[in-house]
């Protein structure tokens, strides 16, 4: 294997994973090492509810994400999302649809079909979502949740010609399956702005990760019974010491799945488990640094 890792160093990747877990010296732009985000919110009703559960405790997130897809909202909703994203000063991220769950695929409805994510299944499909973006960015939207690499590839091609806004900027969703440093480079180089690791990401890979690219990494310290329950909050503080700058997504195990409805009290529920993944940096990494509230883009 020695020539292959050789091979790996020349092209500027690490050779293997990185089991000597360095610590990462990149930061976001104002210097701090981890951001908060909430994912699985779907609606202006939740999204008030998450707040209302967070101002109680004094506490603050930079970024909520909503994962069932813009065409699942009404213009009204949209609007009044993003009027409380700017209330809150926090990023809102909408997912890009119609992706192959909204499909007629019947591959997609099986348990071989699932594995391919939540890609899109022809060119129509890929025109639909660039509507959907036009769409949401018309109301001033600028975060996306992008579920299919040929879509990122074509919608930063549309950002660096003025098809849509400069502004926007693409998260690549853990769906995708992607967790080595190989992709990770891929996916920062067709415009990419933050890129999340499958959900189980081991820290020596997520370190490896961290030396090939320099965009945020986001990744989940739980997740929802659907892919598979399991909460990571005590590996959060390595997480952001090797992998930052990191967006930490949290308060998916209140959640059954991925795409659930989630309801006020789930909201708050998911605001808890800020509370709770904030005490864990604090005793366990206190000279961590937090982006400030308000810290976007």
């Amino acid at each position: 294997m020695k020539d292959t890792r050789m091979f790996l160093k020349k092209m500027g990747l690490p050779p293997g994973d990185a089991y000597d877990l360095p610590t990462s010296e990149k930061r976001f732009v104002d210097g701090a090492q981890y951001r908060l985000e909430v994912p699985g919110i779907q609606g202006p009703g939740p999204m008030e509810a998450l707040f209302e559960g967070l101002d109680k405790h004094g506490d603050y997130i930079h970024r909520v994400t909503q994962t069932k897809g813009i065409m699942r909202l009404t213009d009204n909703e949209i609007m009044k999302m993003l009027s409380i994203a700017k209330e809150q000063k926090v990023n809102l991220v909408l997912a890009i649809g119609p992706r192959a769950a909204y499909d007629t695929s019947a591959s997609y409805h099986t348990d071989e079909g699932q594995k391919m994510g939540y890609r899109l299944r022809g060119q129509d499909q890929i025109v639909r979502a660039i509507e959907e973006v036009k769409r949401a960015e018309a109301f001033g939207c600028r975060d996306f949740l992008v579920y299919d690499e040929g879509n990122l590839w074509i919608l930063n091609k549309m950002r660096e010609k003025g098809g849509i806004n400069p502004e926007c900027r693409f998260k690549l969703s853990a769906h995708c399956g992607h967790g080595n440093p190989c992709s990770f480079k891929l996916l920062e180089s067709i415009g990419a702005n933050s890129i999340n690791t499958v959900r189980d990401i081991q820290l020596q890979m997520l370190s490896a990760i961290r030396q090939s690219i320099n965009v945020p990494i986001d990744i989940h310290t739980e997740n929802p019974k659907s892919s598979g329950g399991f909460i990571r909050h005590y590996e959060v503080p390595e997480m952001i010491r090797v992998g930052s700058p990191v967006y930490l997504k949290t308060g998916g195990s209140v959640a059954l799945s991925h795409s659930w409805d989630t309801t006020n009290a789930q909201a708050k529920g998911r605001a808890k488990q800020i509370r709770l993944v904030q005490r864990v940096i604090d005793t366990y990494y206190p000279d961590a640094v937090i982006s400030p509230k308000g810290s976007i883009g």
